[in-house]
């Protein structure tokens, strides 16, 4: 009988997590019919199907989604062994896998690289760049070591260690300069533009304006601050951006920035890892390093 190996509950917590065969072989590096192999593999060996196999998708059974649970407590487990190797051997080394929000990625990410590779040479760093859902999501299930976002986050398991902390500025279309500033509260009449839905954001832009959770009418949305900002200098309404992304977003734009009278609209980017990881006390040595060098641009 063939025995239940790692590589079996790794393809089949590829295959939970895509639920396609194709994208999870690919996330793999595999061929899908190997893939394929594996998962009839370790459905013979528990004497029960996992996967419910149709046309163009796949359901987990209920054994599949109680064993794709289980897996990744185990993956995530042996993750965490090597990671305590790591940390009775020296500074902070080997691979980091590293989660970064979209509105900080493009304007941190390269210096934070930079600083922690002087700092810590031997470190093997792979940045990712997704909202702050499947950061959390992906932190939880021990496919991310750390993410950069915005706090708090709330969740006991995690600690958070807050960096520095940045100011939202006004976009509007250069041809206002002369007008009064709006107040927080009639931004929406311009009308705002917003981040789509899952960024956090625009959820912090809408808490500040005091606007109901999902707004209606005169809220129009774009995909990154960049096209946030080109929609403000076609004349299309104002939007707010964090103070890190204004000199790279405004500078081919026909726009004009302001800060916003007290108390401003800002918001506070740290980082946050699991509280059980063993390279806790690690991390937050990281963290501080990004404090000692971030704070100052902040």
């Amino acid at each position: 009988m063939t025995a239940l190996t790692m590589k079996h509950l790794r393809y089949f917590d590829a295959l939970a997590r895509h639920r396609h065969f194709g994208r999870a072989a690919e996330a793999s590096s595999i061929s899908q019919p190997a893939l394929s192999l594996q998962v009839r593999e370790l459905e013979d060996i528990l004497g029960a199907p996992l996967v419910e196999r149709g046309p163009r998708q796949i359901r987990l059974t209920a054994l599949g989604e109680e064993f794709a649970h289980r897996a990744r407590e185990i993956l995530r487990a042996v993750d965490e062994l090597g990671t305590l190797a790591r940390a009775s051997t020296g500074p902070l080394s080997g691979r980091l896998r590293l989660g970064v929000i979209p509105t900080v990625a493009p304007y941190l990410l390269p210096r934070v690289m930079r600083d922690l590779t002087a700092r810590f040479p031997d470190l093997d760093l792979r940045p990712r760049e997704a909202i702050t859902p499947k950061l959390m999501r992906d932190l939880g299930e021990g496919r991310l070591d750390l993410a950069l976002l915005a706090l708090p986050v709330s969740e006991p398991s995690l600690v958070e260690a807050p960096l520095f902390t940045e100011e939202f500025l006004l976009v509007r279309h250069q041809n206002a300069a002369h007008l009064p500033l709006p107040a927080l509260a009639d931004l929406p009449l311009a009308p705002l533009l917003l981040l789509e839905e899952g960024h956090c954001f625009r959820d912090q832009a809408i808490a500040f304006c005091k606007l109901p959770p999902s707004p209606s009418g005169e809220i129009m949305e774009g995909s990154s601050l960049s096209t946030l900002v080109q929609m403000v200098g076609a004349g299309i309404g104002v939007t707010l951006i964090p103070e890190m992304a204004a000199r790279v977003e405004t500078r081919s734009a026909p726009v004009i920035l302001h800060r916003l009278p007290g108390p401003a609209p800002n918001r506070t980017i740290g980082l946050v890892w699991r509280r059980s990881n063993p390279l806790s006390d690690r991390y937050a040595e990281l963290a501080q390093t990004l404090r000692d060098c971030l704070t100052p641009a902040a």
